[in-house]
């Protein structure tokens, strides 16, 4: 056999050499990463937690490395969590999941707090739960879960009628209408010009009603996670037949809000107030009524009257 010559031989080693670099460049950057302090790995990872724009770029940040993985799961990190990294879709419900928004929540996550809270209290059925969670986001300012505990109050969802009362969900409303809730701020006004729960002031219940309808034109409104879960929870199939209530013949006639958007089931019969005109579409709060108006609800019900009127024979 032909010995390789001088030349051929550096070429060989020259190739071994290039093609090694980048494997001995990697291995550098992670012994000089895994050298960091665990309180600077920490604030880089909250700090990619707190702009995740989805579960997964979470969880892709967290497969990133050996440390990031370690640490993804610290409390300051799930603490910091954005809304949309704890908005897990209902295609993609599972227990760790769930687990997941159990340690977010754990951690102090309000955002988690108040999803999972709606979860268990409209769709899994654990009322208490769900309303401790709401209650604990509320408690720190968390604007979407005192309004949605105003709509329990509203309604004595997860109990009676005697549940009812109108006044504390008009001081959760003002509350989360002070913290740019647009939902809340629409309630409160139909509140303020109906005299529901609070001393009747059609003045300022229109300016409040005009207000939110100058924000709707200039913003955007912002697409709840929660309510989007919920229209997606009971669009699967075989969900309507896991319902609360459904398996009891007393609680047959429970429906979802007619606003599209809302995804609310009620808790008990005739729980939510009806169209005072056709009777057909049922509400779980007036935002959602004034809502479903203007998108659909104005020519359904034109529809229901015309027929009405009419006398087929």
């Amino acid at each position: 056999m032909r010995k390789p010559t001088r030349r051929s031989s550096s070429l060989s080693c020259s190739a071994g050499k290039a093609a090694g670099l980048p494997l001995m460049l990697a291995r550098r950057a992670v012994d000089a990463f895994d050298g960091l302090p665990d309180d600077l790995v920490i604030a880089v990872v909250a700090g990619v937690a707190a702009r995740a724009a989805c579960t997964a770029d979470l969880a892709a940040a967290a497969l990133t490395c050996r440390r990031f993985r370690e640490l993804a799961a610290h409390p300051a990190v799930l603490s910091r969590a954005s809304a949309a990294a704890v908005a897990v879709r209902a295609s993609r419900w599972s227990e760790p999941a769930h687990q997941f928004l159990r340690r977010c929540a754990a951690a102090g996550n309000l955002h988690a707090c108040y999803f999972l809270g709606m979860v268990r209290f409209y769709c899994l059925g654990a009322r208490a739960s769900g309303a401790a969670l709401l209650a604990r986001a509320a408690a720190s300012g968390h604007a979407a879960s005192l309004y949605a505990l105003a709509v329990v109050k509203f309604n004595g969802s997860g109990g009676g009628k005697s549940d009812k009362d109108p006044r504390a969900g008009v001081v959760l409303c003002a509350h989360a209408a002070w913290l740019g809730h647009l939902p809340a701020l629409r309630e409160l006004g139909h509140c303020l010009s109906d005299g529901y729960g609070a001393r009747r002031d059609a003045a300022a219940g229109r300016r409040l009603l005009l207000h939110a309808a100058a924000r709707e034109l200039l913003l955007v409104p912002e697409d709840d996670a929660a309510s989007r879960f919920m229209v997606e929870w009971w669009a699967l199939a075989g969900k309507e037949e896991s319902m609360p209530g459904k398996g009891d013949d007393s609680n047959m006639d429970l429906r979802l809000c007619s606003n599209v958007r809302c995804g609310r089931p009620e808790t008990r019969r005739h729980e939510f107030r009806r169209c005072s005109v056709c009777g057909t579409a049922i509400y779980c709060s007036r935002a959602c009524q004034a809502l479903d108006w203007k998108r659909a609800h104005r020519a359904q019900c034109a529809a229901v009257r015309w027929l009405a009127a009419g006398d087929p024979r």
